[in-house]
């Protein structure tokens, strides 16, 4: 059976049971709790969380999946996959355990007939939670399975949660014997690749804290209501149904094997070694596909890491098969024929994926070649040494400096039958990683304490939008929040929160900042000065109570300041305008990947795989873009299906939530996108669209700054004055100015170029009278000075080799100090005496460096570095004639 037949299947068997189809969410949704989604039930968390009401009682779903937590086992196990599609079925306070048991067991021992998977009733095993007694028994009474074939098994096996603080609950699990070639007998708990787990059934009740249960930890709540999540790996089941003996030989994945077989010129099937090779470059070719077309770029933090570290290994391990050509665009090429019947987008999103795996191939491909020097040169020093470890500091430099990930000199040292120091490479690594962390624990709420406003959404219902309309409005308080905690008054000064049951406020979403404005009441007034929804569906003004006394259930008039909104909507349309002008200039691989919408300017980001986008380019885009505007194009927003909208060909924002109505905006023809903000009626309302810069804030993406409207007029008058002014400086016309100015910038650095030379041969000219005034310390001649303010590294370093050579064969050190402004730079050399007494320049250093608030390094013969500390210099050369004297004696 096909895998797309068995996704047909498993849809089919739940919509007849009256379960609602959802499809799949992106892979990346804006949860900071998760790089990428990596269950089915994640895109309805806030429905078993309670944070929002389910719009059904009941539903299915095929869900996209990353987990790379099991990297390691990919393509050495028969199950493990980086990315795989769980269908899963849902309740949300409907049916329970029986109901979840009822609907597996029906669709797994099914016949093909009747819409089944077939698989052999006597050949099913189930597991339960330690202390699931009900679950036992139903599997008793509704399946008909004996005793022996229900296994009770700890948290760690049979209990589920997201990893983070979130719901949670026991579970039991479905697995199928293989048969005896395969492994023992004795069932899930004496051998899981015989006996192949396929399906997860959770009884979602619990909140877990920040300990797990699965750990033996208690829950920390109850959710509302009591859920069914479940998961079904639909390529464990293609495995078991197509009669192969693993998920890499399976028909999604199996053709990438084949073309890879034909780039590298190897035998699948020859040697395990490169067996498993094989199966990393299919499961990862594919995962990186999937990844790409949801949006993600390759980069150096989070999920962009992450993506970056899969593309590597398939290159990696194609080089070692014997393939050295590119072969990414290639292999993406068969997943999307493969996968494409399933995921339409893999097809739509082909150009922007091919891109971004040939950008990150040419680029790893040189890196590898340097990189591979570097950990030659690594594995040559600690052989030489006699040690079978290789520095982490090697480590450190080829990840920090070459890109090599950590795994990946990992897997190069042990082929060279060598170990790395991952602990020192840990340290190496803690500053970056620390700055990461404290970024995403900024940004993380996961299942954080959001009582009070659920309390107000269960009490109150849903925020009613009335802001595409209306800019005023009356409506009433349903909420107060100061400090975290409900209040019924506030008075003024209070900083507070507030809940109304309508209004006409925009929440920041979407890149669009949120509006701003008061609440007036009876007797009192709110400044609103923020508007975010902390839960779905919750709208929360935020902001001071500046006169008055607040009180809930009051009737009030919230009125949004006109002036800012149509400023911001100005630049939302812009921003439209500007990714359609770029998608047209670039191709479809111009995503957007990122925006801000606020009053009078925008900012725009975008995957561009080939890097910096011209200026020809830009000017073209910019000239596109107001030309729309002079044609007064109307600006047309409206409500329709999600189907529809993809047949429309809508452009839809990665990693945003979409339901089954979706609000499309259309400005003439020239653009279509899903969104939820706030726009014009008309492009000729913008005025003027400005671009200002274009440049990197990532690897493969760009951002783009524009000012719209009055400010951008008021940019090119400032600019227009400037331009007059230079002309009347140089006395030339506006269009004669480059040339002008690129004449005296000429001049200027021939100038510089000269007195660098002055100044170089001056400083040098000093070698002699240096070497001259050595001070013996211990039989060592020592030469330590500040030189004038200034001299520049290149120079320092040449005075120090000069002086240095002028003491012929004594034992001499030589560390010259070059002050410039509020830095110091440092240099040190010694002489082969020197040396000889135990006296290395790296060394020396480390002993005065801290007194310059500086650090340094380099070579026994020659080492140096830089400080902030300019007025520790003399202290700096005491501490230098302290360790000559301490090591040379």
């Amino acid at each position: 059976m096909q895998t797309h037949e068995i996704r047909r299947r498993f849809l089919a068997h739940f919509e007849n049971a009256g379960h609602t189809p959802v499809p799949s969410a992106s892979l990346i949704l804006d949860d900071p709790t998760l790089l990428f989604v990596n269950a089915g039930m994640v895109q309805f968390k806030p429905y078993f969380l309670g944070d929002a009401p389910a719009p059904y009682r009941t539903a299915t779903s095929i869900q996209k999946c990353v987990r790379t937590g099991d990297i390691e086992n990919v393509g050495h196990t028969t199950r493990h996959n980086t990315f795989f599609q769980m269908a899963g079925n849902f309740s949300f306070g409907d049916y329970f355990k029986e109901g979840a048991i009822r609907h597996a067991w029906s669709l797994v021992t099914g016949s093909l007939e009747d819409g089944g998977f077939g698989f052999d009733p006597e050949r099913i095993w189930v597991t339960v939670y330690e202390n699931d007694d009900e679950a036992e028994r139903l599997w008793q009474e509704v399946a008909g399975l004996p005793p022996e074939r229900i296994q009770r098994r700890d948290g760690r096996d049979n209990y589920w949660d997201m990893g983070v603080p979130g719901p949670g609950g026991p579970c039991s699990e479905i697995y199928y014997d293989r048969g005896p070639e395969y492994g023992v007998e004795g069932g899930p708990v004496a051998d899981e690749d015989r006996y192949l787990e396929i399906w997860n059934l959770v009884f979602m009740q619990d909140v877990r804290g920040e300990a797990s249960p699965k750990y033996g930890a208690a829950p920390v709540g109850e959710l509302p209501q009591k859920n069914i999540d479940t998961g079904l790996g639909v390529e464990r089941v293609a495995f078991l149904l197509q009669g192969v003996d693993n998920v890499y030989e399976t028909d999604l994945l199996r053709p990438v094997i084949d073309r890879t077989q034909e780039l590298t010129g190897r035998r699948y099937g020859v040697s395990e070694a490169d067996d498993v090779r094989f199966r990393v470059i299919a499961d990862h070719v594919r995962t990186a596909a999937m990844i790409i077309g949801d949006g993600a770029t390759p980069g150096n933090e989070g999920r962009g890491y992450v993506l970056r570290r899969l593309l590597r290994r398939v290159i990696r391990n194609a080089r070692i098969l014997g393939c050295t050509d590119p072969l990414l665009v290639d292999l993406v090429g068969v997943v999307r024929d493969a996968m494409g019947p399933s995921y339409p987008e893999l097809y739509t999103s082909y150009e922007r994926i091919a891109a971004a795996c040939r950008a990150e191939e040419e680029s790893f491909l040189a890196t590898l070649a340097t990189g591979s020097k570097i950990f030659d040169s690594a594995v040559a020093d600690t052989r030489s040494g006699g040690g079978t470890t290789i520095p982490g500091s090697s480590a450190f430099a080829l990840h920090d400096t070459y890109g090599f990930p950590i795994d990946l000199t990992l897997e190069m040292a042990a082929e060279q039958g060598l170990d790395v120091d991952e602990g020192a490479f840990r340290s190496l690594m803690e500053e970056q990683r620390t700055r990461a962390k404290a970024d995403a624990a900024a940004r993380k709420t996961g299942g954080g304490d959001t009582h009070a406003y659920r309390e107000i959404l269960e009490r109150s219902g849903l925020t009613e939008f009335l802001g595409y309309e209306l800019l005023h409005a009356d409506a009433t308080i349903v909420g107060l929040i100061v400090g975290s905690e409900p209040v019924f008054a506030a008075g003024e000064g209070s900083e507070v929160e507030v809940i109304l049951d309508r209004t006409p406020f925009y929440a920041e979403g979407g890149g669009q900042q949120a509006d701003t404005g008061r609440i007036v009441g009876d007797g009192f007034v709110i400044a609103v000065e923020d508007v975010q929804t902390p839960v779905p569906g919750l709208e929360v003004h935020r902001g001071r109570v500046v006169s008055g006394e607040a009180l809930r259930d009051a009737t009030v008039h919230p009125e949004v300041d006109i002036e800012r909104r149509h400023a911001i909507s100005r630049s939302h349309t812009a921003t439209h305008l500007v990714h359609a002008g770029m998608r047209r200039a670039l191709g479809d691989a111009a995503a957007q990947a990122g925006s801000l919408n606020a009053p009078g300017r925008l900012r725009f980001d975008f995957t561009s795989p080939g890097g910096a986008v011209p200026a020809s380019v830009l000017t073209d885009v910019e000239d596109e873009v107001n030309a729309v505007l002079l044609g007064d194009d109307e600006v047309r927003p409206y409500v329709t299906s999600m189907d529809e909208a993809r047949k429309l060909g809508a452009i839809a924002l990665f990693g945003e939530r979409y339901g089954d109505n979706v609000r499309i905006v259309d400005i003439g023809d020239y653009s279509r996108e899903l969104c939820g903000g706030t726009h014009v009626g008309r492009t000729g309302q913008l005025g003027l669209v400005k671009l200002l810069s274009e440049g990197s804030v990532g690897s493969g993406v760009r951002r783009v700054e524009a000012l719209v409207g009055l400010d951008a007029f008021r940019f090119l008058a400032r600019e227009h004055v400037l331009v007059n002014q230079l002309a009347e400086q140089f006395r030339a016309q506006p269009e004669e100015l480059p040339e002008r100015i690129s004449g005296v910038v000429d001049r200027l650095r021939a100038a510089e170029k000269e007195l660098e030379s002055v100044r170089a041969r001056e400083v040098l000219s000093s070698a002699g009278s240096l070497a001259d005034g050595a001070e013996d310390v211990g039989g060592v001649a020592v030469v330590a000075a500040r030189t004038p303010e200034g001299v520049g590294g290149g120079d320092l370093r040449s005075l120090a080799l000069d002086v240095r050579g002028r003491l012929q064969d004594r034992p001499g050190v030589v560390a010259l100090f070059a002050p410039d402004g509020d830095k110091v730079s440092f240099v040190v050399a010694t002489t082969e005496g020197a040396r000889d007494r135990g006296l290395a320049a790296g060394d020396l250093v480390k002993a005065f460096a801290p007194a310059v608030d500086g650090r340094g390094g380099g070579k026994p013969d020659l080492a140096q570095g830089g400080g902030s500390g300019v007025a520790g210099i003399d202290d700096a050369v005491a501490a230098l004639r302290a360790e000559v004297a301490r090591a040379g004696g």
